[in-house]
């Protein structure tokens, strides 16, 4: 289920042009990363994934399927979608019917249906919440739900945006445990994310985006490190790459376990002898 997206750009009816001809290959299976400073055009490409937007110009395919010529009811056995904000996406008046919501869309059995709905739950740590009404938990637990009602329609492709806005220290890692396990799922994942540091754990590519077009595209470990150009779209390494590169250290760390990895070795000025 690759995605190629060829020359796509994009005006807003107001006139914007929130994309100048960008061309992108997304692998089936892979975990991507897209950055950049508000305003470069992130959302507004993740958008024409699953026809919620489609091309001015240029084209975007999910597998052999053109979304030019797909409605979005179609796309979405094929791209899920959790937005940022949850309330954009939760309408249902409690938290089970959210889940069954899409996979019945679908068509599936309710075998099907309830067994996926309880895995999601559980996925995201919300096995108890099934009969509240979503409005009734916080914001964060909100985006939770919105996961998991994209996690129980089982699609191959994934679309996480700003997925750890509002989360503590706990939810961030239990989203990047589902992260991993979607991976190991061999689902591809793509995420629109302001917390590097997570991206660096997580994504094995980054995009960064600038002026509605792609600056830079490649092992995240490569795109993270190249401070002066992330500079020119108002983002900064991860913490880990900062700090390693003001140890003199030659390669830069994505987790904490590296760069304990990478400290072993080294010997910089403060090191002991």
């Amino acid at each position: 289920m690759d995605i190629q997206v060829k020359d796509l750009s994009f005006t807003y009816p107001s006139g914007v042009y929130a994309l100048r001809g960008v061309s992108l290959h997304i692998r089936s299976g892979e975990a991507v990363a897209i950055i950049g400073q508000n305003g470069a055009g992130k959302t507004t490409l993740v958008k024409h994934f699953n026809g919620l937007l489609k091309p001015t110009s240029g084209s975007v395919m999910v597998g052999e399927w053109d979304t030019r010529h797909q409605p979005v009811a179609r796309l979405a056995a094929r791209v899920g979608y959790v937005f940022q904000n949850p309330d954009d996406q939760l309408f249902k008046p409690n938290v089970w019917a959210e889940l069954v919501f899409g996979p019945k869309n679908l068509g599936w059995e309710m075998d099907r249906i309830e067994a996926h709905a309880r895995e999601a739950l559980e996925a995201v740590g919300l096995s108890e919440t099934a009969n509240l009404h979503p409005y009734d938990l916080s914001p964060s637990l909100r985006k939770n739900v919105a996961l998991a009602a994209v996690l129980a329609m089982d699609t191959p492709v994934i679309v996480l945006d700003e997925p750890t806005t509002g989360q503590d220290q706990s939810g961030v890692e239990r989203i990047g445990q589902i992260v991993a396990r979607l991976r190991q799922q061999e689902k591809t994942v793509i995420t629109i994310t302001h917390d590097i540091d997570f991206c660096a754990e997580y994504f094995e590519r980054v995009v960064v985006m600038a002026g509605g077009q792609v600056l830079l595209d490649g092992p995240a470990r490569e795109v993270l490190s190249q401070a002066e150009r992330l500079a020119e779209t108002d983002v900064e390494p991860p913490q880990l790459m900062r700090l390693a590169a003001r140890l003199g250290m030659e390669r830069m760390p994505l987790t904490v376990e590296e760069f304990v990895d990478n400290q072993k070795g080294y010997r910089g000025p403060c090191s002991p002898s």
